[in-house]
């Protein structure tokens, strides 16, 4: 789980595990594996990196890195 902020200032956590792309319109966009849009504060840069860490500490990096994403 990634804790990020949405647009209004409040923190919400959401399971990385469901995002499917991360993108700057230029506010951060995060799409989701059903569809789902949700725009957050946080810089692309530092979704992705926030993601990264949490695929590391529950062993999915090594699958990524298999798969070549």
């Amino acid at each position: 789980m990634i804790e990020l902020k949405r647009l209004n200032g409040l923190n919400f956590t959401l399971n990385a595990v469901l995002i499917q792309q991360v993108e700057s319109l230029p506010d951060t966009t995060i799409t989701l594996i059903n569809g789902k849009k949700l725009v957050v504060k946080n810089p692309e840069k530092e979704v992705i990196q926030l993601t990264t860490n949490y695929y590391r500490q529950i062993g999915l990096q090594s699958i990524h890195r298999e798969m070549g994403d």
